[in-house]
């Protein structure tokens, strides 16, 4: 049995006020279905955050239907759950009707969960699709039960999953597993108190869990995060995206790989002065429409300078400057002998404190030359 893993498209997703729905298209079209048509997979997996929001745009669900289509139409079965980003009500809306195509959707939590049973040579597997799950869900349904943390709503509702433990079974899976590694674009709670423990999970020969937007293993080599299609954050600008191929045969033997997926916009950071970066030779590796971050160590501020390196890199999303202003911390002190201190001297300390370096001579002739017309024209 092979089925390929995927999760967290957050479709629909803004990064700096941009929209990634084009992107996002171009995965799906250009990288994601022809890497189906090679792989050939019994079955595709996407294990929630399907979109960015709750309330999705019309053109985020023009797109998942035009996928879902497209693989019904090639007879791939496909399974999925909805994530903390998702509404479960919206996710699950028409699951029935869907399912006569082959498309299995998470209901809202009801405490049976849903499984499909595939069969292949080796016998049945089955798939069961766990949506997101809050103890307040889980609570609901299990009024009796002390539910208070993320860990005991999920082994409460793994505990109610009619799993045969003799057959081989794949859990799909929305929530933050102990001992996993998080990135700048993932929601966060205080304290950890989202966390469950991998051996909540131990029934199940593979767990392809959503949520986590880097690619990795927890606990064992079987419960996984296949990470996000495309880069959300620059804290993802080194991580190679990827869809996760699984492969099953008899019960406890699995084989995992990965395809590395390439965007039509990569996600880079670009550091250096300003005349390097505006060097396009220096750069030959970026391609001048990814979206990037770019630091410049120059001492002087470039006037304008979002707007000049976008005519040469139009999707720059985020300009900050690495020099000895930005990595001094200073703060005001001696406000004491204020009355002391000509005009021009106060300047002079404002401005070092606000730049980490004295004006130059230039600088203070022109600050000078200023000041004394301000105090000539007060007092006309």
């Amino acid at each position: 049995m092979k089925f390929i893993h995927t999760s967290d498209w957050h479709l629909g997703k803004m990064i700096y006020g941009r929209s990634l729905l084009e992107d996002q298209e171009y995965f799906i079209k250009q990288v994601f279905l022809p890497a189906v048509d090679r792989e050939q997979p019994d079955f595709v997996i996407l294990a929630g955050d399907i979109y960015d929001k709750t309330v999705p745009s019309g053109e985020a669900v023009q797109v998942l239907d035009g996928f879902l289509t497209s693989l019904a139409d090639r007879g791939i079965p496909v399974f999925l759950i909805s994530g903390n980003h998702d509404s479960p009500e919206r996710i699950a809306f028409g699951a029935e009707i869907m399912s006569g195509r082959r498309v299995y959707v998470s209901p809202v939590y009801d405490g049976t969960g849903r499984s499909v049973v595939m069969e292949d040579q080796y016998g049945p597997v089955t798939i069961w699709l766990l949506p997101f799950l809050k103890p307040a869900a889980v609570r609901h349904v299990f009024p009796d039960q002390e539910i208070g943390t993320y860990e005991e709503a999920v082994r409460t509702a793994v505990d109610h999953l009619d799993v045969d433990t003799g057959t081989r079974n794949v859990l799909v899976a929305h929530q933050f597993v102990t001992g996993a590694s998080r990135c700048e674009s993932e929601e966060l709670s205080v304290g950890g108190v989202d966390q469950v423990d991998v051996e909540a999970f131990e029934v199940f020969d593979y767990v392809a869990l959503g949520h986590l937007h880097s690619p990795q293993q927890v606990g064992r080599e079987t419960v996984r995060y296949c990470g996000t299609p495309l880069k959300y954050s620059f804290s993802e600008a080194e991580q190679e995206k990827s869809v996760t191929v699984v492969e099953m045969k008899e019960k406890g033997n699995v084989g995992i790989r990965k395809i590395p997926l390439k965007p039509l916009r990569d996600m880079r950071k670009i550091r250096g002065t300003y005349l390097d970066v505006t060097a396009l030779s220096c750069y030959q590796g970026t391609n001048t429409e990814d979206y990037l971050q770019i630091t410049l160590t120059d001492e002087e501020d470039i006037p304008d300078g979002m707007q000049k390196l976008r005519v040469i890199y139009p999707n720059l999303m985020w300009l900050q400057y690495d020099n000895k202003r930005t990595r001094e911390s200073r703060v005001v002190e001696g406000a004491g002998d204020v009355e002391r201190k000509s005009e021009l001297e106060l300047f002079e300390e404002f401005y070092e404190i606000q730049n980490n370096q004295p004006m130059s001579e230039m600088q203070q002739e022109f600050a000078g030359r200023l000041i004394r017309k301000i105090l000539e024209e007060k007092d006309i």
